[in-house]
């Protein structure tokens, strides 16, 4: 499994250096670029299929998916045409035109929710997208990402009682 998302981050140029600024304002000297990586079928595809592989040996059982607008709705959709789990689309903030929903399908109170989430950094984005989906009445224990940087996201999952799986860690991306 690493070696093969490994591997797709790469050749698809995913992966570059130089000086970047992180969406939790850190500063970087390197940025994984998972929108390229998703936007490509091949990577998309390799992502889909260590996720289906990593929830099915871990068995996990969830009734959604959920995956936050906009980096990690691909992710959502094609795991959810890998497990056949429906999936939701949770917002930022609401829209001030159509529904105004913070939460795009259905999710009804109580079900199990696995949140999927592109890069993990501080787990500012994907925790704020937990809270929404529990005071929706969502049930999350549970985010699987695509890279963990290992700056931090993984305890504060942990204190909100959310584990953290990953395909790849940073350590193991920059080897």
């Amino acid at each position: 499994m690493v070696a093969r998302i490994k591997n797709a981050l790469i050749d698809c140029g995913a992966l570059a250096y130089g000086d970047f600024t992180l969406a939790s304002g850190k500063k970087s000297p390197y940025y994984i670029d998972i929108k390229k990586a998703s936007t490509d079928p091949y990577v998309l595809e390799a992502v889909a299929d260590e996720m289906a592989r990593l929830v099915h040996m871990e068995g996990m059982r969830f009734d959604r998916i959920a995956g936050v607008v906009l980096g990690s709705i691909p992710l959502a959709v094609a795991l959810s045409l890998r497990t056949k789990v429906p999936y939701i689309m949770v917002r930022k903030e609401k829209k001030d035109h159509g529904t105004g929903k913070l939460i795009e399908g259905t999710l009804l109170e109580g079900e199990k929710v696995l949140m999927v989430e592109d890069v993990i950094t501080s787990a500012g984005s994907v925790a704020e997208a937990i809270s929404t989906v529990r005071a929706a009445g969502g049930d999350v224990s549970m985010t699987v990402c695509v890279v963990n940087r290992q700056e931090g996201g993984e305890k504060r999952l942990a204190d909100m009682g959310v584990g953290l799986r990953s395909l790849v860690t940073a350590e193991e991306l920059l080897k």
